[in-house]
Parts: C-alpha cells; structure tokens; sequence
C-alpha cells in the first residue's frame, strides 16, 4: 500500500511553489559549487518545465541537502557504517528470536504445570539457560571479529 501512495505523489502534478523550491536549492547548488553554471540552467530549465513531482525530484537526486559540506556528508556516511556494523548478523537474529521463542514456550508449559499440580516440580526451563549462555558467547566472539575486520 505504501508503494502505491509514493507512486501516486511522483506522478501528482507540481505547483509553481514546488518548482520555484527547486529552483532555490539547484540556486544553492550552484553558490556552493555542485554545478557548473550550464548543469544549473539547464536544470533550472527543465525544473520550470516539470509537470509531476517525480520529475522535479530526479533534478535532485545526486545532490546532497543545501548547506551541507563534504565534511558533514561524509561523516554521516561513516556514522551509518558504524551504526550498520554494531547491528548484529541477521543469522544472529533468527537464533536469538529462536531462542526467546522456546525459551518463553518453557517457561508458559512450566508455569501451567505448577499451577496445575500439588506437588514440586523439577524447574527445567533453568535448562535453557545453557544454549542461551551458548549463544551469547558466539555472539559476542562474531561482534569481536566484526570490529577486528572493521580496524
């Protein structure tokens, strides 16, 4: 559904306001040195000529947002690595969901067999304590494999 209404916003029709906000950030573009003074008017051009939303924004595409330096881009660029680095393996993931999954079906299965009988009843869930110990420690040794690649 979300892919319909993105695709109906690019083939909407542009207003004056829009393409005159264009004209401002190719203006910009230009004052900071992504365009050449030719790049700039025939961008300008064709932003006067757009007629949907999805034309004016491929004018757009390969500059990054007015005011922002080289600098800045590329410490974002570093930042999203890094954040992209700490997130674990989606391998890592399906074990743990694996784990947690199990793990809470022991302890609901136990819990009903407490509340269910009188007598004492041996916890076997601590059990599960062993492959999640297990798992933890992989994890651990895939993260600092990960950062020792990383340097």
């Amino acid at each position: 559904m979300a892919k319909d209404v993105r695709a109906d916003i690019e083939t909407m029709r542009a207003a004056d306001a829009d393409r005159q906000k264009v004209a401002d950030q190719l203006k910009t573009a230009l004052d900071e040195g992504r365009l050449t003074l030719h790049e700039y008017d025939e961008r300008v051009g064709l932003a006067y000529s757009s007629k949907t939303y999805q034309e004016l924004l491929m004018l757009l595409t390969d500059l990054p947002r007015p005011g922002l330096s080289a600098g800045e881009v590329r410490a974002r660029h570093e930042a999203d690595q890094r954040r992209q680095a700490r997130r674990l393996p989606t391998a890592m993931l399906v074990l743990w969901t694996i784990w947690a999954a199990l793990a809470v079906v022991n302890l609901v299965v136990y819990a009903l067999v407490v509340v269910g009988t009188d007598s004492g009843i041996y916890p076997w869930p601590v059990w599960m304590l062993v492959p999640g110990a297990a798992l933890a420690a992989v994890t651990v040794g895939v993260q600092v494999i990960r950062h020792q690649q990383r340097r």
